[in-house]
């Protein structure tokens, strides 16, 4: 029932996990083009990542309590402290979006306005997408969230101070979630729509938010397991059995299938209807980033798919944490090829509209002062050049190198470090929740 300590072994790890991040972060940027992309691209894939995995946490904590559910009750304070990451998630969306207000970056087409104003399409999404929209609303759903989870989890640890018959509390978090649960269908979709699918502008899939939404589900599903038996590994949660790793291990092998029939039915859709506007997502990252789109699938339902398919791999620890991990950076794999191509693509935009301006009173190369017949140009920025190389993958927009896996890492010790301050600061076990004992009694 107490709380945890972290061993000071594991603070050293989390430590230098979180050192590694930030070196990677300062090679991004030592290394990076003139407008710092992969830098901020970096900063929102992780951010948006980490942050919704903790939105989908205090989401099926509603669900649970809802449906009346209890298998789950006895570790649920393991997703009441991931959801307390939206603190963080917060601090980090309000640096990006003051990046979109202030010009900071370019990782949105559709926050230059001489660019809106003379595309159509912009100038149609205009009243979503524009720079006040984005801090607004976008910040204002994500502390909407954080109300949510800071409620749900301060009624839960109240109940374990107070001998309430009438477990008045109980039914006090039954009515938060019951309005939490729209909301966050609702809102989820605007975040994700701002955040991520509004990377590639021109492009729209009324699919987008449920894919997306399900990619993040099963990640926090994975990192529950992997929290759970690194717990149990320290001594704690002696009630949590192999049934309970059997539930998860059958969410996240459901929910690998749920987010292949998403990405099977978007893809179907468009390619089928054929629309140009739709089209041009997956005819880029087919045609240009084969490995990212290939690679996608592979890992996120094949290889999670052929080992979860047996009954009793999901009662084992071994095949538990290894599914979760390939499930977790599959899923953060996903979302690297939902920012990277939009944002490389709109800084070649940016780079290119930079030179034409700065060439465009250039005078021309009389061809007997030239080798060529042709008027010549300064050439384009070297961090353009490198950034596509003509065609040639590139590390960091292409295929994830070694220092965008170093700035997981050190959000994922960020994410870690989070949860477990949050579990050290109340029981770990809620003993006065009313479905506790069918948790410490759950078998199949």
């Amino acid at each position: 029932m107490s709380s945890i300590q972290l061993p000071s072994r594991d603070k050293t790890i989390l430590g230098v996990m979180g050192f590694i991040g930030i070196i990677s972060l300062v090679s991004i940027i030592r290394s990076d083009d003139p407008l710092y992309t992969r830098f901020w691209s970096s900063i929102l894939h992780n951010s948006v990542y980490f942050t919704l995995i903790a939105m989908m946490a205090i989401f099926f904590i509603c669900i649970n309590r809802t449906a009346y559910a209890g298998w789950a009750v006895g570790f649920k304070r393991v997703w009441e402290a991931m959801s307390q990451f939206l603190w963080v998630g917060f601090a980090l969306m309000f640096f990006i979006a003051l990046g979109v207000y202030f010009g900071w970056h370019h990782l949105y087409h559709w926050s230059d306005a001489e660019v809106v104003a003379k595309d159509s399409v912009l100038k149609g999404k205009s009243s979503f997408l524009n720079k006040n929209f984005y801090a607004i609303v976008g910040l204002g759903i994500l502390a909407s969230w954080i109300f949510f989870a800071h409620k749900m989890r301060s009624l839960s640890i109240e109940e374990d101070y107070h001998d309430d018959p009438k477990h008045t509390r109980y039914e006090k978090m039954k009515f938060w979630a019951a309005i939490f649960l729209p909301v966050a269908g609702f809102s989820s979709a605007v975040v994700i729509w701002l955040w991520l699918m509004s990377v590639d502008p021109h492009w729209y899939s009324t699919m987008f938010a449920w894919y997306t939404g399900a990619s993040c589900f099963v990640s926090m599903i994975a990192l529950t397991i992997l929290f759970l038996i690194y717990l149990k590994s320290n001594g704690h949660y002696h009630n949590v059995n192999m049934e309970h790793f059997h539930d998860l291990g059958k969410f996240m092998f459901a929910f690998s299938v749920f987010w292949t029939y998403l990405w099977f039915s978007q893809y179907m859709l468009i390619w089928y209807g054929n629309i140009g506007e739709e089209t041009v997502y997956f005819q880029t990252r087919i045609r240009e980033y084969p490995v990212l789109f290939y690679g996608n699938l592979v890992l996120n339902f094949v290889l999670p798919f052929l080992i979860l398919l047996r009954n009793d791999t999901k009662r084992k620890y071994g095949t538990l944490i290894v599914v979760s991990m390939i499930v977790f950076f599959g899923h953060w794999w996903d979302t690297f090829q939902m920012v990277k191509p939009g944002t490389l693509h709109t800084s070649h935009e940016v780079i290119m509209d930079s030179n034409h301006a700065s060439t465009s009173n250039v005078k021309e190369i009389k061809p007997s002062e030239g080798s060529s017949e042709h008027s010549k140009t300064e050439p384009a920025s070297e961090g353009h050049e490198e950034a596509h190389n003509d065609g040639v993958p590139v590390v960091g927009y292409f295929i994830p190198g070694l220092a965008d896996i170093g700035v997981m890492l050190g959000f994922l010790a960020l994410f870690f470090s989070t949860t477990l301050f949050f579990l050290s600061r109340a029981a770990l076990v809620p003993k006065s929740d009313p479905f506790l004992q069918e948790s410490l009694h759950h078998h199949v």
